[in-house]
């Protein structure tokens, strides 16, 4: 989806133009793919559960040494002063820090980091109104032992790239990798639930899947509605006898899977455990429903553009 441009961009704690927002062509992470980022949604009440991004962003940037010169605290204020100077909700934000201009070479640390904060109208990812056709992909997921899956850096998003392109060129919507030992593990952006008499099933963070702030909702959702939970490593045949499965991310918010390799996801239509976690997240999200937990932050939004599908 083309990015529609908004007024600002926060920068190391000032707010530029949208258009001034540029690095230079010999910035590390151009090179080298040193970043780490976000992906937050803001709804019409608020955003959505922005300390936990704001600290994960932060865990990311330690994993990979990589310091930032600013707390969750202040990072949370500045996503609130960028969504309320752009006067854009709902929208999409994305805080990014990174590797800028500085020396070359594998080694960053000499590398000046830079932190910046957009935000933009977005509307679906998953393509599919009644459900998304998915694959299981050729290309596994990162092993534990190469990357860190735990951190949200944007170097891992070479092999969800691959991921996406081949499902996409095949004609799915979206494609679902495999961990090194032949487990599932998530889509190229997403992660993963099933559902199977009743049980929800999904990947547990040691199949190299990204622990995500949507994926811990579903599942304290679903514990508070009495569903069953079960987190433990599932072989690929679950994709094709389970009775429900489905997507969650910030991107995805709650998604339903159609078919998986060209077999139906029970009859291809969006299950009764699905519906009432997808009515459930969407209900606080959207405000028709208590936020109990406490996950949206208000912001004062004068405009409101409405998110194009």
């Amino acid at each position: 989806m083309h990015i529609q441009t908004t007024n600002h961009i926060w920068h190391n704690g000032q707010l530029i133009p949208w258009d001034q927002a540029n690095i230079h062509v010999m910035s590390h992470v151009v090179h080298y793919g040193s970043s780490v980022f976000e992906g937050i949604r803001c709804y019409t009440p608020g955003i959505f559960r922005l300390p936990e991004h704001m600290a994960r962003l932060v865990d990311s940037a330690k994993i990979y040494r990589m310091p930032l010169p600013y707390t969750v605290e202040q990072l949370t204020t500045a996503v609130i002063d960028v969504v309320e100077a752009n006067g854009v909700a709902p929208c999409y934000i994305r805080p990014i820090a990174f590797r800028g201009y500085g020396e070359m070479g594998v080694n960053p640390l000499k590398s000046p980091v830079e932190v910046y904060i957009a935000n933009f109208p977005w509307g679906k990812y998953v393509p599919g109104n009644t459900g998304a056709d998915v694959c299981v992909s050729s290309w596994a997921r990162l092993a534990p032992n190469t990357m860190p899956t735990l951190a949200k850096a944007g170097a891992n998003y070479m092999n969800s790239q691959l991921i996406r392109m081949e499902a996409e060129i095949n004609g799915y919507s979206e494609g679902i990798g495999l961990d090194t030992n032949g487990y599932l593990s998530e889509g190229s952006g997403e992660n993963l639930f099933l559902v199977r008499g009743g049980v929800l099933y999904t990947t547990p963070l040691a199949n190299s899947v990204l622990n995500g702030i949507t994926r811990g909702s579903i599942l304290t959702l679903a514990r508070q509605l009495g569903i069953e939970v079960v987190e433990q490593a599932l072989p690929r045949e679950m994709l094709y006898i389970c009775d429900e499965a489905f997507f969650t991310g910030t991107a995805a918010e709650v998604t339903h899977l159609r078919s998986v390799d060209r077999i139906l996801v029970g009859d291809g239509t969006m299950g009764p455990i699905t519906k009432l976690l997808h009515d459930e997240f969407f209900g606080i999200v959207n405000g028709t429903r208590p936020d109990r937990h406490n996950w949206l932050t208000p912001v004062k939004v004068k405009v409101a553009e409405p998110v194009g599908a």
